[in-house]
Formats: structure tokens, sequence, C-alpha cells
């Protein structure tokens, strides 16, 4: 059921529908991952390789336009949730209050597309509620990430009630929290470089994600991705398509209480000159759970004598804050 090949582990997800007592390996499987490291992969997901494989193939080409193409559906102003952001427009290292020149990147995003919940602001509202802007060209663009958003958000939901588990839950418990979540979903283009990086440059800077769980897939041998382990080294994550990358956000680790980790990861710069000619691509899935969510600790991880390590917040507050700290001037 898993592999060691990796810096992280593999776990196989088929067999939980096969048995019972399959399932519970599975579950001390991954809350094994989730305290050690907050990383682990999993195949045996369900998504088929086909929705992976046509949202892979019509991002790689969107990528691959004139930049005037791209900059058709660029995000209007700083802060703007969805669309294009062109080369060095966010600096991750910014959420964790570090100094840093901005990210080697470009990327596109796009969120749940739904109704905002009464009694948010209008600043709210526009930073999770915005429309979508997707990009004429390809074709079926559209099409090809909706469907990939909706497979992603069934594999989050259904790590969500396996997590529950790990965590002496009912299955379903984190499902009042997820009615109606505001996830995100973003494609990440590191180019070849073609100049020297600035001191402390990164592709992407040192950061942990913010919400519950992110799901990410790279392909094979092009990664630059690196974990912080227990020992404070930086190791490698190469799991590679159809395999898909879970890790923890911001948001489980106070959820429990600093038993499960949101690890802080980056993307390097490879060492050598060949690597560095070659470009990069990930597709990243962040579940987010629904805008006025209470994140507080949990009581199966309450300290013995009852405490919690974090204040209460809640989800969409969070999500703004931390991602207004990468791309505004300002902050």
């Amino acid at each position: 059921m898993k592999s060691t090949v990796y810096d992280i582990p593999l776990i196989d997800l088929q067999p939980q529908f096969d048995n019972p007592v399959a399932e519970a390996e599975i579950v001390k499987q991954i809350g094994d991952a989730c305290k050690n490291s907050g990383f682990f992969a999993v195949r045996g997901h369900g998504i088929p390789e086909k929705i992976i494989e046509h949202c892979w193939q019509v991002s790689h080409d969107f990528f691959s336009l004139a930049e005037a193409e791209k900059l058709k559906v660029q995000m209007p102003f700083a802060g703007y949730p969805y669309g294009f952001a062109a080369m060095e427009a966010e600096t991750l290292s910014l959420s964790r209050g570090e100094q840093a020149p901005p990210d080697l990147k470009e990327n596109f995003s796009a969120g749940p597309n739904a109704t905002p919940p009464a009694g948010i602001s209008a600043d709210e509202a526009l930073f999770v509620f915005s429309e979508n802007q997707w990009p004429q060209e390809p074709a079926n663009f559209k099409q090809a990430w909706e469907t990939c958003y909706e497979a992603m958000s069934l594999l989050s939901m259904r790590l969500m009630r396996l997590f529950a588990l790990a965590l002496n839950l009912p299955q379903n418990y984190f499902d009042e929290f997820l009615r109606q979540p505001i996830s995100a979903f973003r494609a990440n283009h590191y180019p070849a470089l073609n100049k020297a990086a600035l001191p402390g440059q990164l592709r992407a800077g040192a950061h942990s994600d913010y919400g519950s769980l992110t799901l990410l897939l790279q392909e094979e041998g092009l990664s630059g991705l690196e974990i912080l382990n227990r020992q404070k080294k930086w190791i490698p994550v190469t799991p590679c398509m159809p395999e898909v990358i879970v890790n923890l956000g911001d948001l489980m680790e106070r959820w429990t209480n600093g038993r499960w980790l949101s690890t802080l990861h980056r993307v390097n710069i490879p060492e050598s000159e060949t690597a560095q000619n070659q470009s990069r691509m990930s597709l990243a899935f962040f579940q987010q759970p629904d805008w006025d969510a209470r994140i507080e600790c949990l009581p199966t991880c309450l300290d013995p004598d009852g405490t919690a390590k974090y204040p209460v917040l809640t989800s969409g507050r969070h999500l703004m804050e931390r991602f207004h700290s990468t791309v505004l001037n300002e902050t």
C-alpha cells in the first residue's frame, strides 16, 4: 500500500473500496503522514487520467501563447483572485513576513463561481466571489478546467473524511465546514530562466498553504518542489502525474492544535544550467472551507488541560489576508 521510493509516503486509496480492514490501514498511514511531514502522495484516487491530461494540455498550451494573448485575461488589479498573473507578480515569502525578490513564475487561477453569502462586505465579496476570466484560446480550456476542478473537489472531500477518521471524529465531521467551499484552482508556470536570478530569488518562495489541504499535480523529472523536514533540511518532493501530492494547509494545523503540520515548501531554482533552461508547470487545487467557517481546535486535539494554542478565526478572512500579503505592495 505504501512505497518508499519517495521522500514522502505514497498511499494507495483504491483498497478503501474493498474492505474495512484496508480502510483502517489507509487511515493510519494518512494520520502518520500528517503528523510526520504534512505531505504525502496518493494513487488510486479515482480521478480519470484523461481529465488530468486534458487539463494539463490546455494549461500548457495557454502558457505557450504570446504574452499579449495571455494578458487578455490578466487579473485586472493587484489582489484580484482569478485570471492570469504575469511573471514576478507574487512573492509568496511575504505571507510569512519575509522580504524577498518576486517569484519567478506566472500563473492562471480560477475559483468556485459561487454566490457570496449574505452579510459580507463588498471587498470580501470581490475577493473570493469575483467572476472567473476564461481565455478563448486554447479551445475547451474552460470545460477542461471546470471538469478538473470538480474532480479535485470530490477527491478533497474524500480525503477530509479520511482525515476525520484519523482524528477520531465521525467521518462526516468536516462536511458542515464545506457546504459552499471557496476553493481555488491554479496552474503555475515557471519559464526557462533567461537571466540570472537575484539573490534570494526562487521560482516560488518558502511558504505554507492557507486552507485545509492542497492537491498538486506535477510532471516527472522537472520538480524543484522541496519541503522543510523536521530536521530543518530541504528535501525534494518527486511524485508525478497521475499520482497526486497532498499537503496540509494552515487551517488543518490550527484545527489539530499543531499535531498535524502545515509544512513550509518552496520551488527552488535547479543547480544545473540544463535544468534552468527547462520550463516547469504544476496544477494545484487549494481546498478552502466556507467563507464563514469558524476554525477552532477540534475536541479530540485539545491539550491535556483543555486549552488550544490558536485563537479562533474564519476561513475567508484568513485566506484574504494571507493572499493580499503576497501581491499588494502596500502590505
